[in-house]
C-alpha cells in the first residue's frame, strides 16, 4: 500500500478504455501497479464506451429541447456507473478504494449546465483518503453548483477533472502528476488514423499542446492543458491497454526552438456564418458576439473586412452549432437594426481546417510560405487563413481535409526523427 508521503498521481481513464470488462480490468491493473510503486493514487473515470452518446440520444427522444438540469443529472449517471465498476475491480485486487461523485469529491462549479466551469475543489476529504492509503475513484465530467445541483463540464470534461484534481492536491509538488490513459499511445505529429507515418512525440510543450488541442487534436481537452500549464502539473498521455512511455506535456521542452513545426491537426465538419453590410461605428461586432456568448455558441476563427458596402464579418463554428449560430446572429441583428434588410446573413457548410503548430515559428522564416506552397501544389484551395504566434491554420473544403493534413505533414517532414537534425522552414533551407 502507498505510504502517506508518496507522490500523488491522478490517473484518468477514458470511455474507450473502459468500454468492456476486459479493458476496465486492464485499467485497474494500471492503478494497482501505481499503488504498488508507492504512489498515492486518485482515479478519474469517464463513462463507459458510448454511454454518454446514448444518454444524450435518450434525452432528446422525448423532445428536441430537454431541460438542461435534467440532462446534466442524466449524463452524470454514466460516470457514476464507471466509478462503481472501477471500485469493484480495485477491491478485487486487494486495493482499498472509495467511489465518489463530483459532489463528494468536492468539485464546485458555476451554474452553467452542460458547460460548467470549475470554480474550486474542496480537497480535504480526498487528502484524508489518500493519506489513509485509500484510492478515491472520482466520477469525471461533473461537479455541483452553488445551489447544490449536479452540473457537467462539457465533452472531454473528465480530462479537465483529472488535471484540476491534480492541481488541487499538489500532485506536481509532491513529485507526481497526472496521467491521461486513452486509446492512443501518446501525442503524435498528426492523427495516426489519417497519417499512418505520424510519429509519437516523447514530449511536447504545453503551449504547443494547447494550440493542437484547440485546432482539432482530440487526445486531450484544451481546458485540461490550460489547467496543467497554469498550475504546473506534469501531464503524461499513455495508452491504457499497452505499455509504453507515452508523451510528456511540459511547460517547456528542450526541442521547443529546434523545429519550426512539431505537429499538425485537422478539424472536420465546420460551417461558416457570413455577415455583410454592417454599418461602421454601430458596435455591431459587440452586439453579435455578445449574443453568441450568451447563447453558449463556441466561435472559432473570426475574420473582418471593410469595404464600400460596410463591414463584413465571417466566423466558423462546428456544424452541430451552425443553425443555432445563424439564428442567434439574425435575432441580434433584428434587435440592433429593426427592419433593416440591408444586413445579410449567409451560411456555408462543408469546411475543414488544417493547422500547423510549433513554438519554433517565432524564430523561423518562411513557414507560412512553405505550407501555402504545399497546399497549392496539391491543388487544395485555401478558403481562409488565420494565425497565432505558433500556429498557421487554413480553411479548406471538407472533402479535401484528409489530403490537406497529409500534404502539410509531409511538407514539414514530420515523419522524420528529430534526432536526424532540425526540420527547417523554407527560407532557412534556402539560406543554407
Amino acid at each position: 500500500m502507498a505510504s502517506s508521503g508518496g507522490p500523488i498521481l491522478v490517473q484518468k481513464f477514458g470511455g474507450t478504455s473502459l468500454s468492456d470488462s476486459a479493458r476496465l480490468s486492464n485499467c485497474a491493473d494500471r492503478v494497482a501497479q501505481a499503488v504498488g510503486a508507492g504512489h498515492r493514487v486518485v482515479v478519474v473515470v469517464s463513462a463507459m464506451g458510448k454511454t454518454t452518446d446514448q444518454l444524450v440520444e435518450l434525452a432528446h427522444s422525448l423532445g428536441s429541447n430537454p431541460d438542461p438540469r435534467a440532462v446534466d443529472l442524466l449524463l452524470a449517471t454514466g460516470e457514476l456507473a464507471s466509478t462503481a465498476m472501477m471500485t469493484i475491480a480495485l477491491k478485487n485486487r486487494g486495493i482499498s478504494a472509495v467511489p465518489l461523485g463530483g459532489r463528494e469529491a468536492g468539485i464546485r462549479t458555476d451554474q452553467s449546465h452542460g458547460r460548467a466551469r470549475i470554480l474550486d475543489i474542496e480537497s480535504t476529504r480526498l487528502h484524508d483518503l489518500i493519506n489513509e492509503g485509500c484510492v478515491p475513484v472520482v466520477a469525471g465530467f461533473q461537479g455541483v453548483s452553488p445551489i447544490g445541483e449536479v452540473t457537467t463540464i462539457g465533452r472531454g470534461g473528465s480530462d479537465t477533472t483529472a488535471v484540476a484534481l491534480a492541481a488541487a492536491l499538489g500532485a506536481g509538488s509532491s513529485g507526481g502528476g497526472c496521467e491521461i490513459h486513452t486509446d492512443v499511445d501518446g501525442i503524435h505529429t498528426a492523427d495516426p488514423r489519417i497519417i499512418p507515418k505520424a510519429r509519437r512525440l516523447s514530449e511536447i510543450g504545453s503551449e504547443e499542446m494547447l494550440e493542437l488541442a484547440a485546432v482539432g487534436a482530440g487526445v486531450i481537452q484544451e481546458r485540461a492543458v490550460i489547467f496543467a500549464r497554469r498550475f504546473n502539473v506534469p501531464l503524461r498521455v499513455l495508452h491504457s491497454q499497452k505499455p509504453g512511455p507515452g508523451t510528456l506535456v511540459l511547460r517547456e521542452t528542450s526541442s521547443m526552438e529546434r523545429n519550426s513545426v512539431v505537429g499538425c491537426a485537422l478539424r472536420r465538419e465546420l460551417g461558416r456564418v457570413g455577415i455583410s453590410g454592417l454599418q461602421r461605428g454601430h458596435h455591431g461586432q459587440a452586439v453579435i458576439f455578445s449574443a453568441l456568448a450568451d447563447a453558449g455558441v463556441m466561435v472559432d476563427d473570426i475574420v473582418q473586412t471593410d469595404g464600400d458596402g460596410g463591414i463584413s464579418l465571417a466566423f466558423t463554428v462546428e456544424h452541430a452549432a451552425l443553425a443555432e449560430a445563424r439564428d442567434v446572429v439574425r435575432a441580434a441583428i433584428d434587435r440592433m437594426a429593426p427592419g433593416d434588410d440591408s444586413i445579410g446573413v449567409d451560411v456555408e457548410i462543408g469546411l475543414a481546417k488544417v493547422s500547423a503548430v510549433g513554438s519554433g515559428m517565432r524564430s523561423s522564416i518562411g513557414v507560412a510560405g512553405r505550407m501555402f506552397q504545399a497546399l497549392s501544389l496539391a491543388e487544395i484551395p485555401i478558403l481562409n487563413i488565420t494565425t497565432s504566434e505558433i500556429r498557421i491554420s487554413c480553411l479548406v473544403p471538407q472533402d479535401r481535409g484528409d489530403a490537406a493534413l497529409a500534404v502539410v505533414h509531409e511538407a514539414f517532414g514530420l515523419d522524420r526523427d528529430p534526432q536526424d537534425g532540425p526540420i527547417l522552414g523554407l527560407a532557412d533551407q534556402e539560406q543554407e
